[in-house]
């Protein structure tokens, strides 16, 4: 049988597979070739070196679950919609399950920090515009966008490190369904009133 030939893109899923498995020191360039049935001549080919392969694997999650998710959701025109399904889409099953709290757990890795730090403030700047356009001012607007990426962060560490014990968390089932969706509500209501005031109340302006 004739080998596929390899791409960037093939080494670069494999690396962030295996960064899902087992962090950053799992991308091994000898052990992604025997997965790949391929020889390192074969990443050389592609790739100057081992940290060269991280940060296109980096640059890859960073454009397929950043850059694009945000493109493909601007055909939704009601800020509302849009944010469930973002968060639909986030926190539905990936096609790489683990890898974002690999990632995050890894963020003082200097191949990384900059690419961590650099999604990390396009997705809330992303949410505060969004809860802008549900009606908050910009400091309520950003104070939620923090709040829900952290409660993003947390369901998918949770889901990662105890989906066993709290199955409301995990991909698929009917009571993760019903938690998705009682999260996804809670997130698309913009909480911006003033101090004592209630989901539902005043708005801050």
């Amino acid at each position: 049988m004739v080998k596929r030939h390899l791409t960037p893109d093939d080494w670069s899923t494999a690396a962030l597979q295996a960064m899902a498995r087992g962090g950053v020191a799992a991308v091994s360039v000898n052990a992604l070739a025997g997965e790949l049935g391929a020889t390192r001549g074969s990443f050389y080919w592609h790739f100057k070196d081992r940290d060269a392969l991280l940060t296109a694997a980096l640059e890859r999650w960073e454009t397929d679950h950043t850059t694009a998710l945000i493109s493909q959701l601007e055909d939704i025109s009601d800020p509302r919609q849009r944010l469930a399904a973002l968060f639909s889409t986030a926190l539905g099953e990936g096609d790489i399950s683990g890898l974002e709290p690999a990632i995050v757990a890894h963020a003082d890795h200097p191949r990384v920090a900059p690419i961590l730090r650099r999604v990390t403030e396009q997705r809330i700047a992303y949410l505060t515009d969004l809860y802008t356009d549900l009606g908050l001012a910009p400091a309520p607007a950003r104070r939620q966008a923090v709040t829900a990426y952290a409660a993003y962060l947390g369901w998918v560490e949770l889901r990662r490190a105890a989906s066993d014990l709290v199955p409301e968390v995990d991909a698929s089932g009917e009571s993760a369904t019903a938690a998705l969706e009682h999260l996804i509500t809670w997130l698309t209501v913009a909480h911006g009133g003033h101090q004592g005031t209630g989901a539902g109340g005043s708005v801050e302006r």
